[in-house]
């Protein structure tokens, strides 16, 4: 199967990153995988200081290299560098109707938020955004797309587009179908999703103290004021992490919660250890890799041209169809 994901580099990769990153690994260990940095999609949010997005993804892509992408196996590039993205969008943003990109439930709910956090995303750009990822996916014929829950109906969206243009010119493009990470949803410090547009990350590369600091902050029991008070830790934030993270221990933790013998200080602890755990070993490769003058811009070139051929054959492919 040929797979197709993206991230867009706004700022450090952090922990709900890291599920995705664990899905593209198995899927790269047994399929044709394409991943690429969305820097044009970055700029949908990030358009008053694009300065920022060319930094965030070298050290994005450091991530995944240090997570265990492999340039051998996978293609990694950057969406910018491949035109082909831009000119299969134009041609699909001439027959998409408005409405089926104001019905994504994303849309709204994503205006709303940011506009809260004094961001104005009510531009053409961010109302289009689904679009050029349908593009971004079907440029490269993609059967398979890892997602999240949220991203569900960008890829019903995807696979409309698709439709459609194989019914109004010729059958070109497959219908992509989602595939989803084992975990679906990791939550921010807050209880909230976790998203660097919300503040609520923990960051992929952060040092123990830092994973200390941030775990202190989590959201636990309101009702639980007294160390020795029954918790309640459906309501937690921090026992949700530790069904995630420490599935050895959590019916553990969860009867000493229940019983008031394990307090909220004594928990956090415990799960900033298993955090640290989780994301030690990422830190060191990442920092070896870092060392290694030049590799990653070797990567992305090399990723980028492969890209490009594949892309140009889709396009070329595309061009006939319309016959124009």
């Amino acid at each position: 199967m040929r797979i197709l994901s993206g991230m867009r580099p706004t700022g450090r990769l952090h922990l709900g990153h890291l599920s995705v990153l664990e899905n593209w690994l198995r899927l790269q260990a047994a399929n044709e995988c394409f991943f690429f940095v969305a820097d044009w999609h970055a700029l949908t949010t990030e358009y008053e200081k694009p300065q920022m997005i060319r930094e965030f993804a070298r050290e994005m892509v450091a991530d995944w290299l240090a997570v265990g992408i492999d340039p051998e196996k996978s293609v990694v590039f950057i969406q910018s560098r491949v035109p082909h993205h831009a000119e299969l969008h134009l041609i699909f943003s001439m027959f998409t109707p408005l409405s089926w990109l104001e019905r994504v439930p994303t849309y709204k709910d994503q205006v709303r938020k940011l506009a809260e956090l004094g961001k104005d995303i009510t531009t053409y750009g961010f109302l289009g955004y689904p679009l050029l990822q349908a593009a971004d996916i079907l440029i490269y014929l993609a059967e398979g797309v890892p997602v999240g829950e949220d991203q569900l109906p960008h890829i019903e969206l995807c696979r409309e587009v698709a439709r459609r243009f194989n019914f109004l010119y010729a059958p070109v493009f497959p219908e992509p179908q989602g595939i989803l990470a084992e975990i679906k949803l990791v939550p921010g410090i807050d209880g909230q999703k976790m998203s660097k547009s919300y503040h609520n990350e923990i960051p992929l590369t952060a040092s123990a103290e830092e994973i200390g600091r941030l775990v202190n902050r989590m959201v636990t029991d309101p009702a639980r004021i007294h160390k020795d008070d029954p918790g309640h830790p459906e309501v937690c934030t921090v026992f949700k992490y530790h069904e995630i993270y420490n599935q050895v221990e959590v019916a553990e933790i969860e009867a000493a919660c229940r019983a008031g013998r394990i307090g909220c200080v004594g928990c956090k602890k415990k799960l900033a250890a298993i955090l640290d755990g989780v994301l030690g070993p990422v830190r060191e490769r990442r920092a070896a890799l870092v060392t290694r003058n030049g590799y990653i811009e070797e990567v992305l070139h090399a990723g980028c041209e492969r890209a490009r051929r594949v892309a140009g054959e889709t396009l070329d492919r595309v061009r006939a169809a319309l016959n124009m």
